[in-house]
């Protein structure tokens, strides 16, 4: 029987069937709002055999994460309306007193979310935090849940886990918090394990690593697990039946591989439609059509040039080098795609060259001239070419203004222009990226993410630059979303004229965008070239590394790639 099946079922035709592991029936969830409720899950039925990996994914707002939260009634408190059925590992869920529901939480059934520096106490040692949890469930002392909290620090891949296990969580990267949450939730041995977007914010060589540990520890304890993803190529190969969700109920469903290969629902395919390929050249329609004339002026005159550029971070023997001796150009009219881990140095390097960072040493030349060492004042006029796209609009906007004033702060810094004129390229700004002229006064928290991204794009575009740094701008959006970015950047290039360096750790969305790619590691650029010849044809043992790690669409290709990845992890 198929892990993801409808619940309607003959009750005489199970009976004797060993209770499912996650049972929902008829869920219902209702958000509160100023104006009434919003149904984010509606009429919801779906079931997860013991040990058995079911994924749900869809667009943001779908109602995957909600649905999730059901399973352990975290909506408890917070005003949300729930109803159905809800049965996890034996225990009526929405039916549970709080005694009930505490011996569920984190004992047979635990949870691994999205952002795990919000999920741990900065204040605590993560073994502590660990330590913590297994005595609330075992009654053990406080050296048994000591010993149990470095067992499965280690079990999950932390390195030298007595000793990290006193380290708390500002002292571990992304992709170790992670793992130290996995580690949580395995430490009392729960039937299920729900892990809600667990690898968004992670570079694909950590992404593939967790991917992995979870295959791993499903494999030795049976465990079942519900994971709930945008990324389809993530639940490819991680999962054996996938749920798509959209507006709150369930569009398609069944065993992973049918879906992928031949999904019956336009929504479906709409979805895998828009997840880009790392092994597709870049589509025609991004590419921007140069002259002649745009194509010799391009060669010969680069408007942004980096010489051995460097940055350092702290003093005398506690010095960071984040970027170290990297040159690279940026041509008129282009896309110069940057890629590399956490940690490699690209997000330092894409501020250094809107000079929002200081270089330590080296040159940066902008249209022939080295404004690597300017002053504030000097670099004033120059500000409005050289703008940036951040990778969390919503921390880029003040949330007590509107988005028309976020967007028109440049404008009126520039004093060139009458406030009538200011709101009214504004309006035309916001219609440009895609967005209605009069939410000129809504506030960041009406929008969903993909439009934020367009506002913070529509306010880098407000004072008519000529290069824009994009930092990781969709790598928190849903594959639609994501599609729908790329494209309006794509469409700002030709249109404008602009140059773009476009930095993310998804390769596939690189490739996609850009012309030329430069990948960087420790600072370093280990390689650089046309787009095409890189990802075709890598030269660097870390480019073939990145790659090889990417996710793939294919279940059975996903499990030969995990293979590899562990015969080469055991050499």
């Amino acid at each position: 029987m198929s892990a993801a099946t409808d619940s309607a079922v003959d009750p005489a035709a199970t009976a004797g069937l060993a209770e499912p592991l996650v049972e929902v029936r008829d869920l219902v969830i209702d958000f509160p709002t100023a104006s009434g409720t919003v149904r984010a899950v509606d009429g919801l039925s779906f079931r997860l055999e013991a040990g058995g990996a079911l994924g749900i994914v869809g667009e943001s707002g779908s109602g995957k994460s909600a649905t999730a939260y059901a399973l352990l009634d975290l909506h408890r408190g917070t005003g949300a309306r729930t109803g159905g059925t809800v049965r996890v590992a034996g225990t009526d869920v929405l039916g549970a007193d709080d005694t009930e529901l505490r011996r569920l939480r984190g004992g047979r059934a635990a949870m691994v979310f999205q952002d795990p520096l919000s999920s741990l106490d900065p204040y605590y040692a993560i073994g502590d935090q660990i330590a913590e949890v297994y005595r609330v469930h075992v009654k053990a002392t406080r050296r048994a849940a000591r010993e149990r909290a470095v067992q499965v620090l280690d079990r999950v891949g932390i390195p030298d886990a007595a000793r990290r296990s006193r380290a708390r969580p500002h002292e571990f990267s992304g992709g170790m918090r992670q793992r130290a949450l996995i580690a949580m939730a395995l430490a009392c041995e729960p039937r299920l394990l729900i892990a809600d977007e667990p690898t968004t914010a992670l570079d694909v060589t950590v992404q593939a690593q967790i991917l992995d540990l979870l295959h791993e520890l499903r494999a030795e304890t049976g465990m079942g697990l519900l994971l709930v993803t945008h990324d389809l190529g993530v639940v490819a190969g991680s999962v054996d039946d996938v749920l798509v969700m959209r507006n709150g109920t369930a569009v398609e469903r069944g065993a992973v591989s049918a879906v992928l290969d031949d999904p019956r629902e336009p929504y479906t395919r709409a979805l895998l439609a828009a997840v880009p390929q790392v092994d597709a050249a870049r589509p025609v329609v991004l590419v921007k059509q140069r002259t002649g004339d745009e194509r010799k002026a391009a060669v010969e005159a680069p408007l942004l040039e980096a010489v051995g550029l460097r940055r350092e971070f702290g003093k005398r023997q506690d010095t960071v080098t984040a970027v170290d001796g990297v040159s690279l150009t940026v041509r008129r009219g282009e896309t110069l795609g940057i890629v590399g881990e956490s940690g490699s140095g690209k997000t330092t390097l894409g501020r250094m060259l809107v000079r929002l960072l200081d270089p330590t040493a080296g040159e940066l030349r902008y249209d022939g001239r080295d404004i690597g060492k300017l002053g504030d004042k000097a670099l004033r006029p120059l500000r409005r070419e050289l703008q940036m796209v951040f990778q969390d609009p919503v921390s880029s906007l003040n949330p007590r203004r509107s988005i028309g004033e976020s967007i028109a702060d440049p404008l009126r810094a520039a004093g060139e222009l009458s406030d009538k004129a200011v709101v009214e390229r504004v309006r035309e700004l916001l219609e440009r990226v895609g967005l209605e002229p009069d939410w000129y006064h809504r506030y960041p928290h009406e929008f969903s993410g993909g439009q934020r991204q367009r506002v913070g794009i529509a306010r880098a575009l407000a004072p008519a630059p000529k290069l824009i740094v994009c930092d990781e701008p969709v790598s928190a959006l849903d594959v639609t979303t994501q599609a729908q970015v790329v494209a309006l950047l794509g469409e700002l290039q030709r249109d404008l004229g602009l140059s773009l360096v476009f930095i993310a750790h998804d390769l596939a969305v690189v490739r996609q965008v850009s012309d030329r790619v430069a990948v960087m590691r420790a600072g370093k650029i280990v390689e650089e070239g046309p787009a095409d010849a890189v990802y075709d044809s890598p030269q660097h043992a870390y480019t073939k590394g990145l790659l090889a790690a990417v996710p793939v669409l294919d279940p059975v290709e996903s499990a030969v790639r995990r293979a590899s990845r562990k015969g080469l992890a055991e050499v």
